[in-house]
């Protein structure tokens, strides 16, 4: 499905979308796409994210014991590497990389491995809220946990090269330049010492493309855009679908 533009309504409009959309990811994810023993739940994260972003969740102590091959309900990265616009590398200071560390941990003391977050208005409403925004990216990305962005707003005053850029300007010195007409940008941050980034741009009326979640380095679950943007449209009210635009 298009990818809609949602500057033409109110912010509490995509609030209301957003939230149908992470319990249809949540709903894909934990429908048999991850793998035994890791869950996906709504969950509030303080900082500058939104009120409901999806975390991924193991109650085990380490990831996928054999590297470079096909897990169940996912992918190894030597078999089957992501497909995006954009790749790139960046080393991480180990030291710094301590002394930052901040442990994210359900109440239950289950592991958090990775972590969905679809930005909304509110997250490039002021310098304030784009700082917060990118300081939470860097805490998890620096604490291990792997992070997928999706970005469904063109760049701003305030984040004129997208806040995937800002957030990766932290790790390494290449950036992503986006091509003509495609101005979003969904990111996958592979967490680790040796921290990856994968961009994918797009662009009102297009269609979104699966985007990778890392579980672990070698290993990831190719995340449904654009069937999980779908089943959350057909719950927009048809009053607000005219105004976007039906498809």
């Amino acid at each position: 499905m298009p990818i809609h533009d949602w500057t033409r309504v109110g912010a509490g409009i995509f609030h209301d979308f957003h939230h149908s959309w992470i319990t249809e990811l949540k709903r894909v994810l934990n429908a048999g796409l991850l793998p035994n023993g890791y869950y996906a739940l709504a969950e509030q994260i303080a900082g500058g994210f939104g009120p409901d972003v999806l975390a991924l969740e193991s109650p085990a102590t380490s990831g996928p014991s054999a590297a470079g091959t096909q897990q169940e309900g996912g992918v190894a990265v030597a078999a089957s590497p992501p497909k995006t616009h954009f790749h790139a590398r960046a080393e991480i200071d180990q030291y710094a990389a301590k002394a930052n560390a901040v442990v994210v941990r359900h109440a239950s003391d289950h592991r958090v491995v990775a972590v969905v977050e679809i930005v909304s208005p509110g997250n490039k409403s002021s310098r304030a809220a784009v700082r917060n925004f990118v300081e939470k990216a860097g805490e998890l990305i620096r604490s291990g946990v792997h992070l997928l962005t999706i970005d469904l707003f063109a760049p701003g005053p305030l984040d004129p090269l997208g806040l995937h850029n800002i957030i990766w300007k932290d790790f390494g010195e290449e950036q992503f330049t986006a091509p003509q007409g495609k101005p979003l940008a969904m990111a996958s941050f592979l967490a680790g010492p040796c921290l990856e980034a994968f961009i994918e741009p797009g662009g009102v009326g297009q269609r979104l493309a699966d985007m990778p979640l890392f579980l672990a380095p070698d290993w990831y679950v190719p995340v449904p855009l654009d069937a999980t943007y779908q089943s959350a449209w057909q719950t927009v009210p048809s009053f607000w679908r005219d105004a976007l635009g039906r498809s």
